[in-house]
C-alpha cells in the first residue's frame, strides 16, 4: 500500500506534481488544474491542523466503512468535499505548484510521535492511514489530470 511515509512514494508524488501543466483539462470534474493544486495543497493543511475544517457525522467515520474507503475502495470521480478545501483561489503556478511540494514534504517530515487531527469526513485516524488517505487522494486528482 502505497502512502507518504515512504520516500519512493512520495518523490512519485513530488514528480507527477511537477509534471503538471496549468492548461491541462481534467478528465471529469469541475476542476482546473490551478484550483486542483490549491485544493490539494488546503486539504494537506487539513491534515497537519494548518486549516480548520468543520466536522461532519457521516457513517463513513466508522469501521469497517472507514477503512475499506481509506485502502481499499476506489476513490468516486466528483464526490462532495468540504467546502474549506475549495475556497482559496490560485495565485501564481509555479508558487502553488512549489507550495503543494513542499507541504507535501513538510507532512511526511512530521515526527512519529506527532498527533494529527481527526479528518472531518472519517474521525480519528492512524498515523498510517494519514500516510495512504494522503497518497490516495493526490493520486486521485493527479490522475484526474492525466498526470
Amino acid at each position: 500500500m502505497k502512502s507518504i511515509w515512504q520516500d519512493e512514494s512520495r518523490k512519485e508524488l513530488n514528480d507527477r506534481v511537477g509534471g503538471l501543466a496549468w492548461d491541462r483539462r481534467a478528465q471529469w470534474g469541475k476542476f482546473t488544474a490551478p484550483k486542483m493544486v490549491c485544493h490539494l495543497a488546503d486539504s494537506l493543511r487539513m491534515a497537519m491542523g494548518d486549516l480548520p475544517v468543520k466536522p461532519k457525522h457521516l457513517p463513513i467515520r466508522y469501521p469497517p466503512l472507514k477503512q475499506l474507503i481509506i485502502y481499499v475502495a476506489p476513490f468516486p470521480k466528483s464526490a462532495p468535499t468540504a467546502p474549506e478545501l475549495l475556497t482559496r483561489e490560485p495565485r501564481e503556478w509555479a508558487k502553488d505548484i512549489a507550495d503543494l511540494r513542499g507541504l507535501l514534504d513538510r507532512a511526511a517530515a512530521m515526527p512519529t510521535t506527532e498527533e494529527w487531527p481527526e479528518h472531518p469526513a472519517f474521525g480519528a485516524l492512524s498515523r498510517r492511514a494519514w500516510g495512504v488517505l494522503i497518497y490516495r487522494h493526490m493520486d486521485h486528482h493527479l490522475r484526474q489530470f492525466d498526470a
